[in-house]
């Protein structure tokens, strides 16, 4: 029943807010503009339609804020009044009561604010939908930013995600495509998110991770975890001083070079991507900030850490490949990983699934980022997996939306950026550290722990195969397969540490004789 309600509550706001006229005001067709005259008739909808879209995703909660700050970064796809009103909900989404974020963060510490901190600001700097932000000092003097959870967010989000979860089960049942698509798996990814980001400790911990693997690249800065001051309900971090993303001419009076920032941005996230497996998922505007400090001049910073992806070594390598062939124009390759993952049926012929993936991104090479859109051309893309039925898969749903995210970061800061161009060096030199010399050192250092279990282990093996009646034959082949398999680096090991056993001795032979 509470379910009921929420969807009622939902239907009531839309009309409230006239979300169904700024829907079909884009239509031209005569008969859908005589129909919007009609349903308008009686409603005073006086307010400029970016702002009702944008009070109406307030009102509806997280989630719905979460999906206007992605179609915030979006320029290309929003006439500007409504971008601009969608932007606001970056940070500016209305605070609650400073009376009761005192009472969370006491409660939180369970002791006086003042045991705590040397100086709290009452008014937040920051205020998201799920948490706001209050600066303060600590008692050793050090600047800190203190995060707080809303009140009630849980329930709200249950609510909300009940009705996603019935909608996948409507299209899952009722869908020609609920197979393909896999409406219950995105949303239940969509879930797993949404779950973590309610919390902080799991934030806070996510920051930590991502600080450690931005250390050495100098190009992003990430906050210091006050690990004394982290709860599930309110966090302490170090107080980062930037100027934010969105403000271009504040960063261009202060000397910042934008097309290199632009081209940092692409940076940092293929790095987090292809060699962490681990990205940031939130890069809208109001968690992003550069500095100006002298000693850091030009870098990000990233705030907020609720909402991060992360790929296993399969998903890395998978999609890698793919990039590599698009950068290239191999569209032949493309089409064969797409068979070789197993994403699109077995009979799929090769040369077709090649020509349709050859006209969706053929038209949008060589030219720069404004005059293309990643949004298009996956909407291209995702119609075109509809004819060769392409399944979709929950796991690379984020990785989308954060390059969605990127994109629009890049066109507003350098409209000229030259996105392919960019990210092909970068790829290409990450490949060639996987799959040559230093990728199969770093493979054998990772494999070296379990090698040093296994080898005392093989003269037992093979005695206890010898040993073994022919009736346990079977069943002594398939431990030492499955043997095989946990160790397939050991005989490369084995080789590669003989073959240098080798060279050692005929140099020396060498030495002692000839020399």
């Amino acid at each position: 029943m509470r379910h009921l309600f929420r969807l009622v509550y939902i239907v009531v706001t839309v009309l409230r807010y006239g979300l169904d006229e700024v829907a079909l005001s884009g239509f031209r067709q005569r008969w859908v503009r005589a129909g919007v005259r009609v349903i308008t008739f009686g409603r005073r909808l006086d307010a400029p339609a970016g702002q009702r879209l944008r009070e109406a995703l307030e009102r509806l909660g997280p989630i719905f804020v979460k999906f206007g700050q992605v179609l915030s970064t979006r320029r290309d796809l929003l006439p500007d009044d409504v971008a601009d009103e969608l932007a606001k909900l970056q940070d500016n989404v209305p605070p609650f009561p400073a009376a009761e974020a005192r009472r969370l963060v006491e409660k939180a510490f369970r002791q006086p604010i003042e045991a705590v901190f040397a100086t709290f600001d009452a008014e937040p700097v920051a205020s998201a939908s799920i948490a706001q932000v209050h600066f303060a000092t600590l008692m050793d003097g050090r600047e800190v930013a203190v995060k707080v959870l809303r009140p009630g967010m849980l329930a709200v989000i249950d609510d909300d995600l009940a009705l996603l979860r019935t909608l996948a089960r409507w299209i899952d049942r009722w869908s020609v495509d609920g197979k393909r698509l896999k409406p219950r798996e995105v949303v239940a990814e969509f879930d797993n998110y949404l779950h973590d980001e309610l919390d902080l400790v799991r934030e806070a911990a996510n920051g930590a991770q991502l600080r450690r693997n931005m250390e050495g690249l100098g190009l992003l800065l990430v906050p210091e975890m006050v690990w004394d001051y982290c709860t599930q309900t309110v966090i302490v971090m170090e107080r980062m001083k930037g100027v934010p993303i969105s403000q271009r001419q504040r960063l261009r009076a202060a000397g910042v070079d934008i097309p290199k920032l632009a081209r940092d941005g692409v940076t940092i996230f293929f790095t987090q991507v292809f060699r962490d497996g681990f990205f940031h998922a939130d890069m809208h505007p109001g968690n992003i900030q550069v500095s100006i400090d002298p000693a850091t001049f030009g870098r990000y910073i990233a705030l907020d850490f609720g909402i991060v992806g992360t790929l296993t070594e399969v998903d890395k390598d998978y999609l890698a490949q793919n990039f590599i062939a698009f950068f290239r124009r191999d569209y032949k390759r493309v089409a064969e990983l797409h068979l070789e993952s197993g994403w699109v049926p077995p009979d799929t012929r090769i040369n077709d699934l090649e020509g349709a993936i050859r006209a969706v991104c053929e038209p949008h090479f060589d030219r720069p980022l404004k005059d293309i859109s990643l949004g298009q051309v996956l909407l291209r893309l995702f119609q075109t997996s509809r004819r060769f039925n392409v399944e979709i898969q929950p796991q690379l749903v984020l990785l989308q939306k954060t390059l969605l995210n990127v994109e629009g970061l890049g066109r507003q800061l350098d409209p000229e950026l030259d996105l392919w161009n960019t990210a092909k060096p970068f790829l290409e030199r990450w490949m060639n550290e996987q799959v040559g010399w230093r990728g199969f050192v770093t493979s054998l250092k990772k494999e070296a722990p379990h090698f040093a279990q296994l080898m005392p282990q093989l003269p037992r093996l093979v005695h206890h195969a010898l040993q073994r009646p022919p009736s346990a034959e079977p069943a002594l082949l398939a431990e030492l397969l499955a043997e095989q398999r946990r160790t397939r680096w050991w005989l490369q090991a084995v080789v590669t540490l003989l073959g240098a056993a080798f060279v050692a001795a005929g140099a020396a032979v060498w030495w002692h004789y000839f020399r």
